[in-house]
């Protein structure tokens, strides 16, 4: 008999990132940021014969949206992250954010532009934050 063991990571993270701001009306612009961001990206996807965003080039709506919101970080290729299954939350002032995915750096970078200090950890390590699956 043979047993054969294996790891499977995708959607197994458990990651727990969390934006501290300086004020509450901080930590709703940033939510308000991510969930335009968010709401686009879904937009161009759906308009988008196969479904995904463009890698190498911004839409004009996304181009827009990122000038209107004052966000310059983001690279066209960490769009597809705004697709992902991510819970966003704000908790007083701060920002909440849950996913099985690990690949999170637009969200990093939204709420660093928004003046965040941030917290990132799998909360399979640290299950007693009360964040987490």
């Amino acid at each position: 008999m043979k047993i054969w063991k294996g790891y499977g990571s995708e959607h197994s993270m458990n990651l727990v990132m969390i934006g501290e701001f300086k004020e509450v009306r901080d930590a709703e612009e940033a939510k308000r940021v991510i969930d335009k961001l968010i709401e686009q990206v879904a937009n161009d996807a759906d308009m988008d014969q196969e479904n995904t965003v463009p890698q190498d080039r911004f839409t004009d709506a996304i181009s827009e949206l990122l000038r209107s919101v004052n966000v310059y970080s983001l690279a066209p290729a960490e769009l597809e992250q705004f697709l992902y299954d991510v819970r966003v939350s704000v908790e007083s002032n701060k920002v909440v954010i849950t996913t099985d995915e690990i690949d999170v750096s637009a969200f990093l970078k939204v709420l660093l532009d928004k003046g965040a200090r941030v917290k990132v950890y799998s909360a399979h390590d640290y299950p007693d934050t009360g964040y987490g699956r």
